[in-house]
């Protein structure tokens, strides 16, 4: 091994694995078409761009691409009605697409389905892979995240795609490059990262890897708030105003460990404590939800946690559809693509169900009944209306009752988190993803040399 091959295994970066792609087919935007190419040329990459980038054609046209040059089809994953809303965007494009629920459904080309449906393909048939609300394999633990890992380790090409791949920890990325087949999450966190204190779930990026940290993530993953971040033209992407007005519900006085009547109901802190006040207020909750929905004719998405919620809500509400996780596969597409094209005034739901995916820039009102501890489930909920593309200002009610101050903390609590999180991503990576994506990689050299070198003579031909 010279010293050079040597300098090479040093280097914590993702060596290209893709090819040089065809003229983009689509009419994506030069940055959009500029993210592909460089995707295509990585052959396994990430694209965490935030909601209403245009993700949708991006992964389609490197699915496309993929297909064409390996001759073999392209599966994209995505959630139940997102299956749907991404065959019409093909449609759109120009693009074939078939929506398939196992392996004898698949054609040449582009194939859709949704997550449930991934144990009846074969992998061994498959030249590519896109996630689509890749944010799935958040969790490190679960089932379907060890699912994909396995049944895609062998798959020559792959894509993930999602506007929140890690909004409170860093580990999740981790999930992210293990599914690439770029490094194990194991691998990433004894290499970049150091135990916090006791606990074995907390880590602490290393101070003096931060920068290789990033360089890393930037060998991989494109990390995009605005096209302006990676010096395109950005001014088409600014987001109309977000209001959020939060609603306080009183809930029955309570009585304190002492026996005494309490003015003012005790904020509750125990997970056992905040379920409890949430059952308490839920028929105040349901009643101010209902207010705020009928108060209007224009569409809105009404955001739940608990089943109760639901059936109230979808009862005390005119022109509501409720869609639970009971409910079959077609009724939840139905419906959701029904607020689509806005057949459904008032959709009912939990985020959990309807809060990844679907592009509702069509309505501006979203209420919320209550609120959880994921910030991310909030997130996504949220950015189903306010996202580019909106055109008017988002209006989001936050129904609580005055037990529920720990939960509201919470959340605002992480949303300063995710938010400082990403402004990192995009500070750290903007400047090298800047010149690997538009091909202006420049050389620079600090050094600033004093005098002239001087070769010694037994180093000078004669």
């Amino acid at each position: 091994m010279n010293y050079e091959s040597f300098l090479k295994q040093k280097q914590i970066v993702t060596l290209p694995s893709g090819f040089e792609p065809q003229p983009i087919f689509s009419p994506l935007f030069d940055w959009q078409g500029d993210v592909d190419r460089w995707a295509l040329r990585k052959g396994k990459a990430a694209l965490f761009e935030d909601c209403g980038l245009g993700k949708t054609p991006q992964q389609l046209e490197w699915a496309y691409q993929v297909s064409e040059h390996i001759k073999k089809p392209v599966l994209v994953v995505a959630p139940l009605a997102v299956s749907k809303q991404t065959r019409r965007e093909a449609n759109k494009f120009g693009f074939g697409a078939t929506i398939c629920r196992e392996q004898d459904d698949m054609q040449p080309g582009i194939n859709i389905t949704n997550y449930e449906m991934l144990s009846h393909f074969d992998p061994s048939k498959i030249g590519g892979v896109v996630l689509d609300e890749s944010s799935i394999l958040k969790s490190y633990s679960g089932k379907i995240k060890q699912q994909i890992i396995e049944m895609f380790r062998d798959t020559p090409y792959k894509l993930a795609c999602t506007a929140t791949p890690a909004p409170n920890d860093f580990m999740e990325l981790g999930n992210h490059a293990e599914f690439l087949g770029i490094m194990t999450r194991s691998e990433m966190l004894s290499t970049f990262f150091v135990h916090d204190g006791g606990s074995t779930q907390s880590w602490r990026l290393k101070g003096h890897a931060q920068e290789d940290f990033w360089k890393w993530i930037a060998s991989w993953a494109v990390v995009l708030s605005n096209p302006a971040d990676l010096g395109f033209d950005g001014s088409a992407y600014q987001l109309p105003p977000l209001n959020v007005i939060q609603h306080v519900v009183r809930t029955s006085h309570k009585i304190n460990s002492d026996g005494q009547e309490m003015f003012f109901a005790p904020t509750v802190q125990t997970l056992q404590e905040r379920r409890a006040a949430r059952h308490s207020s839920l028929e105040q909750r349901v009643k101010m939800c209902a207010e705020l929905a009928n108060s209007t004719e224009k569409q809105c998405l009404v955001w739940c946690d608990l089943n109760e919620e639901s059936k109230a809500l979808t009862k005390a509400i005119n022109g509501a559809v409720e869609v639970t996780g009971s409910d079959s596969d077609d009724h939840k597409a139905d419906a959701m693509m029904g607020f689509s094209d806005g057949s459904v005034r008032v959709l009912v739901s939990k985020p959990k169900i309807a809060g990844w995916g679907m592009n509702w820039q069509n309505c501006n009102t979203e209420i919320f009944c209550g609120l959880s501890d994921s910030f991310e489930a909030y997130y996504q909920a949220v950015r189903r209306c306010w996202r580019f593309g909106q055109k008017d200002p988002v209006n989001v009610h936050i129904v609580v009752s005055d037990a529920d101050g720990a939960v509201k903390a919470n959340l605002e609590r992480k949303q300063t988190n995710a938010q400082r999180m990403t402004q990192e991503m995009v500070k750290y990576t903007k400047e090298i993803l800047r010149a690997d994506v538009r091909g202006t990689m420049r050389q620079q050299d600090n050094y600033n040399p004093t005098m002239d070198m001087i070769l010694p003579p037994w180093l000078e031909v004669a």
